[in-house]
């Protein structure tokens, strides 16, 4: 989930407001964005929704320093 952050911050939202929108704690966002725990599977399409993306957008590697095509 390490373009979640990315995701999150195109949208200009902080940690603490995509967690009040989703439901969940600041920490467990953090979390996420650090690929110590998951989101559960009833959270992908809210989180989809919010951001603006696909489920599938959440997986994806960041583009940048990855490999070269």
């Amino acid at each position: 989930m390490e373009n979640l952050k990315i995701l999150r911050m195109t949208r200009g939202l902080t940690q603490a407001e995509l967690a009040s929108e989703v439901g969940v704690t600041q920490s467990l966002v953090a979390q996420w964005e650090r690929g110590a725990s998951m989101p559960g599977a009833a959270k992908l399409p809210l989180l989809a929704e919010i951001l603006h993306c696909t489920i599938d957008d959440l997986f994806r590697q960041p583009e940048q320093g990855q490999e070269g095509g």
